[in-house]
């Protein structure tokens, strides 16, 4: 069995998250800075079987654009000229930091490691994968 890989892109970090060969279970798997992710991703995938990646469609609550688009845009575009054979798929990523960090809270962490932006990152990232399983079933 393959994995799929979820991105929550940042303009500085970038989240991401990946299922188990099974494809049952959503797992944070690291928070990388944005202009090393291309080259995370592909080392990723020379050493794991990938069927697809989901990155988060950033849109403001009222349906438009975010100023964040543009940035995830120009990744979709390389990676797809880049590695064709693996697609790349938008998904709503709205409300997912506050989410994120609504379970950071509830998990009972501390103030200090709340305020990790990192893990709000990676915690974001399989918050999109969670609900893009949830979607195909």
């Amino acid at each position: 069995m393959t994995r799929i890989l979820s991105i929550d892109y940042g303009r500085k970090r970038t989240g991401v998250a990946v299922t188990d060969p099974l494809q049952l279970i959503a797992g944070g798997l690291a928070t990388v800075a944005t202009s090393e992710l291309f080259n995370y991703l592909m080392q990723y995938v020379q050493h794991e079987e990938v069927e697809r990646i989901v990155i988060g469609k950033p849109m403001q609550t009222n349906g438009q654009p975010s100023e964040n688009l543009q940035r995830v845009e120009q990744f979709v575009d390389r990676w797809r000229k880049a590695m064709p054979q693996i697609p790349i798929e938008y998904y709503d990523e709205r409300f997912t930091s506050v989410i994120a960090q609504r379970v950071i809270i509830d998990s009972g962490l501390k103030k200090k490691a709340r305020q990790n932006k990192a893990l709000v990152d990676e915690i974001s990232a399989t918050i999109i994968l969670e609900d893009w399983m949830a979607s195909r079933k």
